[in-house]
């Protein structure tokens, strides 16, 4: 499957999500019925193993989610919000941004450090918070050259 077909595809199931997502905020009035947690994450994994060439680990694998064509390790988060939670510091971070039309972008690929050393203090959870606009502007002190391959 070439690279505009999986993207295609991928685009049309999440439209479909987020249209039954708004059928069901339709049926049942003040509830909300977003494409969050796992899904979100699964979905990001997905699409960065596809689109960089990623060797994905299992699902239960801490830190880290995949390891790319380098070896270098890569913790991916996915969102659909203006921030991503950190639990660790990874090696390197891949964060990219849902859209609801089923398109993504890059928020960050960089060093897993300099986005650890700028996230907020540790909550309640274990989970510290970094807004993808704090990431952007990481972004800029990564060289091109250093970033993850897009292959598609």
């Amino acid at each position: 499957m070439n690279g505009a077909t999986l993207q295609e595809l991928v685009a049309e199931k999440i439209k479909m999500l987020y249209s039954v997502s708004r059928e069901l905020e339709e049926l049942f009035p003040g509830r909300c019925y977003t494409l969050d947690g796992y899904i979100v994450g699964s979905i990001g994994e997905a699409l960065a193993s596809s689109y960089y060439n990623l060797e994905l680990f299992s699902a239960t694998k801490e830190t880290h989610d995949a390891k790319g064509p380098d070896g270098r390790l890569i913790q991916i988060k996915a969102t659909q919000i203006d921030r991503v939670s950190l639990s660790s510091e990874p090696e390197w971070l891949l964060v990219l941004k849902i859209h609801k039309d089923g398109t993504f972008s890059e928020e960050y690929n960089g060093p897993g450090k300099l986005a650890w050393a700028h996230c907020g203090k540790m909550q309640k959870n274990g989970q510290r918070q970094i807004s993808l606009a704090k990431l952007q502007k990481l972004q800029i002190e990564v060289p091109a050259s250093d970033r993850l391959k897009r292959m598609m």
